[in-house]
């Protein structure tokens, strides 16, 4: 497989996240939509939205949406005893559940907000409103997170699933966009524990910076 990622974007990180905890071998092309590369007639027929990421599988075929690729991984590859998709329907329903959130509640606050401290192309739209807007929706969003992981080890139950993956990439460094965790000890404790499962690797693999397109092996059984 191939992916076309942007080195520090949490949606490309949380498939990149999720391929390395799976196992799964694949070519990395750094790309940013930020230098216009995802504008090009070339990527654009690949993915007419023109973001990234973009997994390109075996077959030649392309699927967008960061979400969308990591259901496509957890359903191909589902092996006992990993849960990152369950089976039953409530249980498989509660980690849409959570990825519907990261996209509408979470995404959209903690995301953006580190989007507009860090890029200096967002600055103009970096308003005390729009700032303070994020900061208040995505100290929201923490605080659902917060409870469900007051009860529970992961978002959806006792075991690790894409939920987690997807919520981890922009929740990991949200103190990039000003928010801080240490308000919310549970999920500073959930973050920990994703990271500990096998197979973490962080969003700035050096790995990724040694050329434009590398390849990342899965892991040794």
């Amino acid at each position: 497989m191939k992916l076309y990622s942007m080195i520090g974007s949490g949606n490309s990180y949380k498939v990149r996240l999720l391929l390395s905890k799976l196992g799964l071998p694949y070519v990395h092309v750094a790309m940013s939509s930020r230098d216009g590369s995802t504008r090009t007639p070339e990527f654009l027929a690949i993915n007419p939205i023109g973001k990234l990421p973009v997994l390109e599988l075996d077959d030649g075929h392309h699927l967008a949406e960061s979400n969308a690729i990591l259901l496509y991984l957890a359903e191909l590859h589902h092996t006992e005893p990993t849960c990152y998709l369950p089976r039953m329907p409530y249980e498989r329903a509660l980690v849409f559940q959570w990825l519907f959130f990261e996209q509408y509640s979470h995404e959209p606050n903690v995301a953006v907000r580190r989007a507009l401290l860090t890029y200096p192309e967002r600055a103009a739209r970096a308003t005390p409103e729009r700032l303070a807007q994020t900061l208040a929706g995505g100290n929201h969003a923490l605080g659902v997170m917060e409870q469900q992981l007051a009860r529970t080890p992961y978002l959806s139950g006792d075991c690790l699933t894409v939920a987690d993956i997807s919520l981890y990439a922009y929740t990991h460094d949200a103190d990039v966009g000003g928010f801080d965790l240490n308000g919310f000890p549970a999920v500073r404790r959930w973050l920990d524990r994703v990271a500990a499962e096998p197979g973490h690797v962080p969003m700035m693999d050096p790995r990724l910076l040694e050329a434009p397109e590398v390849f990342m092996p899965g892991r040794a059984e």
